[in-house]
Formats: C-alpha cells, structure tokens, sequence
C-alpha cells in the first residue's frame, strides 16, 4: 500500500496527543470525541482507560480514533466517571499494539494507568538500571520507565513515589495518570510539551490542547504550569509543585506546526501567530509574484498574513482532496507518480503563466517541496519561489517528535542557496529566529536562555540527553576503532 499524502510523508510529526476526565457520566464517550479533536497529534494508535469505581477497563488499537471507538460496544465496554485516551505517532518504541497507551499496571497501591506525550531523554539509562535491579518491561515504550520508577520507589505515598519518579527522568513529559483514588496530570519543569485544564459543569478535564475542550464544550481554565502536579480527587483539586523553578521553554514548533490553528497555546491564538509569522517572512524575504498560494492546509495562515503584509494576492493554487487515505493499488513508479495527484493537485487555471510564492510550514528532508516545486512548474508557473514560516530545521528533537537524523535533514547539508537548488526553486527564504519570536510577541536575546524550546533551528538543547550523549560517545568509539584497524 502507498500513502497519497506526499505533502505529510516529509513533515515532522508531533509525538502524542493526550485527554483526560474525572467525574462524569459516560466518561469514556467524551474522552473519544477529545482524542478526535487531537487526532493530528498521532495517527499511528488510540487507546482509553476508565475506571468505575472498582475495576479499570483499557481498549487500544492501531489506527484512527473514528476507526476504533466508533465501533458498537466498545465505548459501552469502557464504564465508569473517570477516564484518560491517547494518541501516538511512535517517537520510541516500536510499532506495536504493545506500546499503544495508557499504559496499565497493577502496583502495591492498586490500578495505575498512565497517558504520556513527549519523549524521556534518559529513559534507555533507566531501563538498563531498572531491568538489572529485576524490573521486568511489556513494551519498548520510554513511558513504562515511568511506572517502574513509581513502583519501585520506596517513598510511603503513591504522590511521593510519584514526584520521586520524575525527579530521576529526564527530558519532555505531559502526563495525565489513573489510580483509585484519583487522577493527576502534570508537565515537566520546563513545560517543553503542552497541557491546559477545564471544566464542563463538575467535571475537571485535562488535554494537549484547548480545541479537544471546544469540541466537548468545557470551558478552558488555564495551563497546567510547567512543573505543577495537579491531583483531582473525590476532596477536590490540589496543585503541589516539587520541582525547583527554572524558566520556562515551552516547544516553539506548536506555533509554527504541531498545534491546530484553533487552539490557544500559552495565551496565543495558534492562527493568529501563523498569520504573524507570514507578514514577517513578507517583511523579511519579499519577492516580486502575482500569486502567494499556501501549501495545504498547514500553510494557509502564514500564507494569509504574507498576503496581506505583501499586497500580493492569495490564491489556493493546490487543492486537496480530503476523502483519498491510501490507494488499493500496488506501488509501483508510475502509479506512486499518479497516486500525488489523487490527494494534492494544482489548480492549473490560476497557475498557468503566473510567478508564484509558495508558503509552507517547514522543510525537512526537502523532498515534498521539490514535489511541490515541480507541480506548479507542470501547471505552467512562470517563476516559484518558496517562502518557509520557520527557520531551517538544522537539528533533531529529542523530546517527543520524530526528527530524521541529522545528516537527512536538508538544512543541515545544505546551505539557502543549496536548498533551493536542490528543490529546484527560483528563489527560497526562511523566517528568521528573531522573525519568529517576534511573531508569538517575544524578543529571542542573545545575552540569556531562550524562552522556547527552538532547539530544531538553533542546537540549543534546554536538558541533558543522557542516551543520545551516550550514543554519540559509541558511535565515535566504533569510528576510531575502524580508523585504528
């Protein structure tokens, strides 16, 4: 089978989408239609898990959110007033129902589930450790280090082992957890990953986004802050903060990609911000076109607001087909080659004679703008330029999204210019760091840490990388090793 969405096949894909609610009739129901909602943040796998009082009930599986739980039975198979669901596009682990969460385990305390996004920069260390003290792991998953280090904490109180837990891991984690007693979601002290809180009528809910709170009809509270553990349980809702307080550097990507343009992140309006983000590519890399067209649909903002900003018009000059999955047919060149068209193709009309400026989100790899590139070019475009709403992606991410290594990243090999040879394009442009800040209202300063995570575009890690050091450190043990021989 082959994917006819060659537009997404290069794009950096967010790791996990979580959801969250206690208290409330059918609670399973309204998490499902939450995980729709987050359905762009992994389509690799959806899971639930609920809890009526005295038994947890779990159904996870491969595939989309409609798929699995619009299915007769399924949601009435999952009883209970508390729930949390998950989505995953795997970042570690293997491709496996195994690694499908909430992840569920039965420790001293009872029933302990567990729904995580982002990625444990440390977790291979601690699996290594954990399995020679005798822990014995179901899944690959970096997120069951996190239930061993609870259950083998030797703190008195399941909060304790909890926070003990987390004080030993490192990296990015949004975590929305089950027990008996009650449910507890919290971030890691830098907030690299994103979670809001709301209510609708009694019940607490917790997400990756405030879009999964408009479609069920909760009203949006707040953020859970970085480094905050909040416990909702039958006494109410507590908040503890064990950590020491570092700034804050929240995923600056959420802005330019990740995030839906409907939801509100850090205060922000994610459309807004895409929009500002393209009338300042249009301030900073102008070019002399009749039509800006976005490639779509993650595009379009920032390619309403280069128009807008440039006086140049805007024009959908690729149009999508929203009803094409997978084609039934078997790759082959010819049919791959025909199989783009059957979900992305130019509008020929409008294209035909013109200069355009195509505005996308990102280059990774570079091979879908060259795609693209060539498409306008057959549609009979004088002249592309390409414009980008993000710096060049210069480095891989470590804490939760599925980065290639760095030596395919085309930014990384290539300089501008080389890029936009290697794409084909007349003339290629990148929003600048500072561009980009401006962009979600902060001014990026040379002199202290950033207040982002930007460490795609800049290298600036904001946490140890204990496995990926460690690795780096083999790879150059086994390159001398075969220089020496």
């Amino acid at each position: 089978m082959i994917t006819t969405n060659p537009f997404d096949d290069d794009k950096l894909r967010e790791e996990c989408g979580v959801f969250g609610i206690w208290d409330a009739d059918g609670a399973a129901a309204v998490v499902a239609l939450g995980l729709h909602a987050l359905q762009h943040r992994g389509q690799e796998a959806a899971g639930i898990t609920s809890f009526d009082g005295h038994d947890f009930h779990s159904h996870r599986a491969m595939g989309h959110v409609a798929g699995t739980f619009d299915k007769d039975g399924v949601i009435r198979s999952l009883a209970g007033r508390v729930a949390c669901g998950h989505v995953r596009y795997s970042t570690t682990g293997e491709t496996a129902l195994r690694n499908v969460q909430p992840l569920f385990a039965e420790l001293s305390s009872g029933g302990f589930a567990v729904a995580h996004n982002g990625n444990i920069s440390n977790a291979l260390t601690l699996r290594r450790e954990l399995v020679r003290r005798g822990s014995i792991f179901q899944s690959t998953s970096d997120t069951e280090v996190i239930i061993h280090l609870v259950a083998t904490s030797t703190y008195r109180t399941l909060l304790d082992r909890f926070v003990d837990a987390l004080k030993q891991v490192e990296g990015a984690y949004s975590l929305i957890c089950m027990t008996p007693e009650g449910m507890i979601a919290c971030r890691d002290p830098l907030g690299i990953r994103p979670l809001v809180m709301g209510r609708l009528g009694d019940s607490v809910i917790f997400a990756s986004e405030t879009v999964a709170l408009d479609v069920v009809g909760a009203e949006h509270m707040r953020d859970v802050e970085p480094g905050e553990i909040v416990i909702v349980d039958a006494s109410g809702m507590r908040s503890v903060r064990p950590f020491s307080r570092v700034n804050p550097r929240p995923c600056i990507f959420e802005h330019v990609y990740f995030s839906r343009p409907d939801s509100i992140v850090g205060g922000n309006s994610i459309y807004s911000v895409r929009k500002a983000i393209g009338a300042e590519l249009a301030v900073e890399a102008p070019v002399d076109a009749d039509l800006v067209i976005p490639v779509p649909d993650s595009g379009v903002p920032a390619a309403i607001g280069y128009a807008q900003q440039s006086g140049v018009p805007f024009e959908l000059g690729i149009i999508r087909s929203h009803y094409v999955g997978r084609t039934f047919i078997q790759p082959g060149d010819q049919i791959r080659h025909l199989g783009v068209k059957l979900k992305h193709n130019a509008n020929r009309a409008l294209i035909q004679g013109k200069r355009v400026i195509l505005i996308d989100d990102s280059i990774v790899r570079g091979t879908t703008s060259l795609k693209i590139v060539q498409m306008m070019r057959d549609a009979g475009a004088t002249e592309v330029h390409m414009r980008i709403a993000s710096p060049p992606t210069r480095h891989s991410c470590f804490y939760g999204v599925d980065t290639p290594e760095r030596s395919k990243l085309l930014a990384a090999v290539h300089d501008i210019q080389g890029m936009a040879e290697f794409i084909h394009a007349d003339s290629l442009a990148f929003v600048s760091i500072n561009g980009l800040y401006k962009a979600v209202g902060e001014a990026r300063r040379a002199d202290v840490r950033p207040q982002y995570c930007d460490a795609c575009f800049t290298g600036d890690y904001p946490t140890r990388l204990t496995d990926q050091d460690a690795l780096d450190c083999t790879d150059q043990l086994a390159l001398t090793a075969e220089r020496v021989m």
